[in-house]
């Protein structure tokens, strides 16, 4: 795979190799599968800050769901490319935050995204408080 760019601060990068499975009839990746990468980036942010989701549940109780979500389809990813996933708190409350998560080939925006993910009593599925201690994290990481 090419070299990722820097991250800024604040910025998360995740790496991305486009297979045949993730393309359509038409040899572009089908448009399902953007957000498929969006959330496994978003996944590995979580992990690269200390927060595995499988002790979240364990040790508070508590999912991340995607609350709502809104998606600019620019330019087609194709088999093979090695594409990015670039990650970006946008904004953090109580309950959830919001990702600005935008997908790259070197530096050609393919894909935009915001994403709303609440945090969420994992047996309820009612609005939870994000713990303190991840929203710190979080928002040192932000800054």
């Amino acid at each position: 795979m090419g070299e990722l760019p820097q991250a800024n601060p604040g910025e998360f990068i995740w790496p991305v190799r486009v297979y045949y499975e993730d393309t359509d009839g038409g040899g572009v990746v089908y448009h399902a599968n953007y957000l498929k990468f969006m959330e496994r980036a978003r996944t590995e942010w979580l992990r690269s800050l200390g927060f595995e989701q499988v002790e979240l549940k364990a040790k508070f109780g508590i999912l991340f769901v995607v609350r709502k979500l809104e998606i600019q389809y620019k330019k087609p990813a194709c088999f093979d490319d090695a594409i990015h996933v670039v990650s970006t708190v946008a904004k953090i409350q109580r309950c959830l935050f919001t990702f600005e998560q935008t997908i790259k080939r070197d530096d050609e925006i393919l894909t935009k995204a915001l994403v709303e993910v609440v945090c969420v009593d994992a047996e309820a599925f009612s609005p939870a408080s994000i713990p303190e201690s991840i929203r710190n994290v979080i928002a040192m990481e932000s800054a």
